[in-house]
């Protein structure tokens, strides 16, 4: 077979745009004019015999066939780039972009006053946090890792479990002075629930209580339910009622006394941190680093 430099070309100008979110940024980083990144799209799509871009005055997105080549084509081309880095002697460099989904829980008692400095610590290294509530596609996306909460996906990734952490229910001060406090796991149904979006499932997360091998559920009315981790904790605070929250990221606030465990001989429950891979390939040191990091604030939370 004949090899193609101007279809390579045209599959990296591709891959600029869909990075990018529009041809014009894509020009701006691939030192082109606009217009010649148009050309090389159009030559692409006759090349290949079929439309990859809609493309009106206000917005540009994939076609079905746009989506189904760029994820065929996105790990082959991050495999030229590994392959590269290995050639040239700087796979263990932390270096380029990196891109992280990161759960909105975890980011939120995690990272704030921790991540400049791991931002400062490698500084030819250009950190995207994104904080999303569904995996979603980590390959299209251009994830190089995510760290989600709850099991992981059954296929189509490897993952790590980095942590195991315990479920609790809380309230404020405030409000055990207004609505007093709960004896029993089931009494939970009588108060103010505060709940959190289950986006995976599209529906409120289920309560439950674990003492050893008991399990009590409970059917609750929640009194506001909110997507954003720090809305319901804020809410929790100010004294607005029950929630269910993890041990991680708020033992500073349980040991002040701002949160109150309504129920410590319950709290048996766990929820686990997965880190989570587009592919069983070999990762790169930006990936590990950024791991590594990660593990560090479990073990300094845990001590």
């Amino acid at each position: 077979m004949t090899y193609d430099t101007r279809l390579l070309s045209g599959v990296t100008v591709l891959m600029a745009v869909v990075e990018a979110g529009s041809m014009t940024r894509a020009a701006n980083a691939l030192g082109l004019t606009a217009s010649g990144v148009g050309r090389a799209i159009a030559r692409l799509e006759a090349r290949l015999g079929v439309r990859l871009l809609d493309r009106t005055t206000r917005s540009m997105h994939l076609t079905d066939e746009g989506r189904r080549f760029h994820e065929r084509v996105m790990p082959l081309l991050n495999g030229l780039e590994e392959a590269a880095l290995d050639a040239s002697g700087t796979s263990v460099q932390v270096q380029g972009r990196l891109r992280v989904n990161v759960d909105p829980f975890f980011s939120q008692a995690a990272l704030p006053g921790r991540i400049a400095g791991f931002v400062e610590a490698h500084p030819a290294l250009s950190t995207e946090l994104i904080m999303r509530d569904r995996i979603g596609d980590l390959i299209a996306d251009g994830f190089d890792l995510a760290l989600r909460y709850g099991d992981p996906p059954s296929s189509g990734f490897t993952a790590r479990k980095l942590m195991e952490t315990r479920v609790l229910t809380v309230a404020a001060p405030a409000y055990i002075a207004r609505r007093g406090r709960p004896v029993h796991p089931r009494d939970v149904a009588d108060h103010d629930v505060l709940d959190y979006w289950d986006a995976a499932r599209g529906r409120p997360y289920e309560w439950e209580f674990h003492r050893g091998g008991e399990i009590v559920e409970i059917d609750k009315q929640p009194r506001l339910v909110t997507s954003d981790a720090r809305t319901m904790l804020d809410i929790c605070l100010a004294g607005g009622g029950i929630a269910q929250v993890l041990a991680f990221g708020t033992q500073a606030l349980r040991e002040k006394g701002d949160l109150v465990e309504l129920f410590p001989d319950w709290s048996d429950e766990t929820f686990p941190l997965y880190a989570i891979y587009p592919s069983r390939r070999h990762r790169p040191a930006k990936v590990q680093v950024f791991v590594d990091f990660i593990m560090g604030l479990i073990a300094e939370a845990a001590e």
